[in-house]
Formats: structure tokens, sequence, C-alpha cells
């Protein structure tokens, strides 16, 4: 049912959250899982896959350090920095990698940062023709 399963990350706390939950889902349906993060600093908005951050360097680092995690409790994973508007890179890595499901966590905000922080997601689960699954962040 879910060969490949595309996990968002956004570096915080979140992806912990997102993480525990798509471990036992994975686990059932021996899923591929697809590691991304969209580094949408100023440098990674300005020079794409070009930039040079320290910003870029340690999301690199980062999704390395996720990607061994999973691959040590056997999973099959891949991991992938995009680079821009999350929402629109999001939309085109699930398109171009045919993932079966979108794992996201969302902070749960509540208006203004409803506005601010939660467009991806909203953006995200709107656009796409597979299944999102959203789970919130615990305060």
């Amino acid at each position: 049912m879910y060969e490949r399963i595309l996990i968002t990350l956004d570096t915080t706390g979140a992806d912990q959250t997102i993480l525990s939950h798509i471990r036992p889902l994975a686990k059932a349906f021996k899923s591929r899982l697809v590691l991304l993060h969209v580094a949408d600093g100023w440098a990674a908005q300005v020079h794409g896959a070009d930039a040079v951050s320290p910003e870029v360097t340690e999301d690199r680092a980062y999704l390395e350090k996720i990607k061994k995690e999973l691959q040590e409790e056997g999973f099959e994973v891949e991991a992938h920095l995009a680079f821009g508007d999350p929402a629109k890179e999001i939309i085109k890595w699930v398109e171009k990698d045919h993932c079966d499901l979108i794992a996201m966590s969302t902070h749960g905000h509540r208006f203004i940062g409803d506005i601010v922080f939660g467009v991806t997601a909203h953006t995200v689960q709107h656009r796409v023709n597979v299944p999102v699954l959203l789970v919130r962040v615990k305060a």
C-alpha cells in the first residue's frame, strides 16, 4: 500500500514526532522512506542547489544523521535536500518520486500562527493526489 513514504523534516524536535509515527507504519508495509528537507534561507532561495552557507551544511549533516539512524533500524532510506519554497518543493518531489504517502508534522498554531506557519501543510494537502499524514507536535 505505502511503498514509498515521503517524510518532510524541518530540522526541529517536530521531526521526532513524525518519525515516531512513521516507523511502525513503514515496518508494517515494508516501505522505503524518502526524507526531504527544504532549505529556505536566504542563500538557498537565491542560489538554490549551489548555495553555500552554514545552514545548508547543517541541513545536509542533519539529513545524513537521520538517514543513518533509520538505516541502522533496518529501513531502506534515501535523503534529499531541496531548495526554495517548502510547499512547492514538497509537491514537486511527490510528483517526481512517486511517493504513496506524505508524512508531515504540524505545530498546531492558531489564527496568525496558522497564516505564517501552517501554510506549507495546508498547501501540500490540497495540491497532491496522495494521502497526507499530519501529526501535531505536542507543546
